[in-house]
């Protein structure tokens, strides 16, 4: 049994068992190194048996589903706050969401029009199709402003380089063991393409929606093409070894070097975009395998280490996105996750 402990405490050491603390949601009461006594009723969850999931004791105090406050301040669905918590840019109408703009530049139309033969031998990247109606997309903003503010997360689209965390230097894709992939001119120009539409207030057809079993989740608002772009993972980048005990449940690979001690993972418990929201899957079960239509890919940006989601395969609207935390490694517990 474990209490979630205070941020500078060591490691916890196991309470005496004189009292035999069950699992509110299972009954059991094994494994006691991942059951938490709330802060509150005393009572006990499993750290696997909670939805979301936890992958560590958290730090600080924890409170059950029960004693946990519930509600949640749903973001105003107004074109100046949105604008400004996103900090789109303001265009001439004072702020107004301009219409999307996906044409591609010139010498990418010239290339479309190159040998279906050529096409084959590279499937590129497509970028994501804005909804047309603004007052939809404003809703769809609100919805991820909601789940950000929701989780006491700042909004940012960009990898993020604290003082006292890992330096931008270390993110050199360069130190990957094994090398990393990198990304082709060409989607290189899609993924900018995608990011000028972000700035503009043009957003991937993306809704967030709270499930009360797997918690804040991504929805598709509208079809989405097999190899679509729909954001990159974003948050702070820190070395591993200074997250083994975090309790983030969505620490993500950013660059796996020969030297353990210089791995980077980006940790999206203060800053981050909508990526924080879209589920992992089961991977360890048939069922859990069929429901990703999301992979994750770390490419070389310009030198430096980008992880991209991009839909595998087509995406039916009202369809949940779920991708694969673990990708090569199989590291993260997934065998709970529903």
């Amino acid at each position: 049994m474990r209490r979630a402990r205070p941020v500078d405490a060591p490691p916890p050491l196991a309470r005496a068992r004189h009292v035999m603390a069950l699992c509110e949601a299972c009954g059991a009461g094994d494994r006691d190194e991942e059951l938490l006594l709330c802060d509150i009723c005393d009572r006990g969850r499993h750290t696997f048996c909670l939805r979301p999931i936890l992958p560590a004791v958290p730090l600080g105090s924890w409170l059950c589903p029960d004693c946990a406050p519930t509600s949640i301040i749903r973001f105003p669905l107004k074109q100046s706050k949105i604008v400004d918590f996103f900090r789109i840019e303001k265009g001439a109408e004072g702020g107004a969401v301009r219409p999307a703009k996906c044409g591609l530049s010139q010498d990418a139309k010239r290339r479309k029009r190159r040998s279906l033969v050529m096409h084959k031998k590279k499937r590129r990247l497509l970028p994501f199709v804005p909804t047309e109606d603004r007052v939809r997309r404003l809703e769809q903003m609100a919805s991820a402003a909601t789940a950000l503010t929701s989780s006491k997360m700042e909004f940012s689209n960009e990898l993020t380089y604290v003082p006292s965390m890992a330096p931008m230097s270390a993110n050199q894709a360069k130190l990957e063991e094994g090398g990393m992939q990198v990304l082709t001119k060409e989607d290189k120009e899609t993924i900018e393409l995608c990011r000028s539409m972000l700035k503009r207030g043009e957003c991937p057809p993306l809704l967030v929606v709270f499930d009360s079993h797997e918690g804040f989740t991504v929805q598709a608002d509208a079809y989405i093409k097999d190899l679509t772009f729909l954001t990159e993972y974003t948050g702070d980048v820190d070395y591993l070894k200074n997250r083994e005990n975090d309790g983030c449940d969505s620490i993500m690979t950013l660059l796996s070097p020969a030297d353990p001690s210089q791995k980077l993972v980006i940790c999206p418990d203060k800053r981050g975009n909508i990526a924080r929201f879209i589920n992992g899957i089961n991977n360890h079960t048939p069922d859990g395998k069929k429901k990703q239509n999301v992979k994750c890919v770390r490419y070389d940006i310009d030198g430096e280490c980008h992880v991209l989601l991009v839909a595998c395969r087509d995406i039916a609207r009202g369809e949940k996105l779920y991708y694969d935390y673990n990708g090569h490694e199989y590291a993260y517990p997934t065998h709970h996750f529903v």
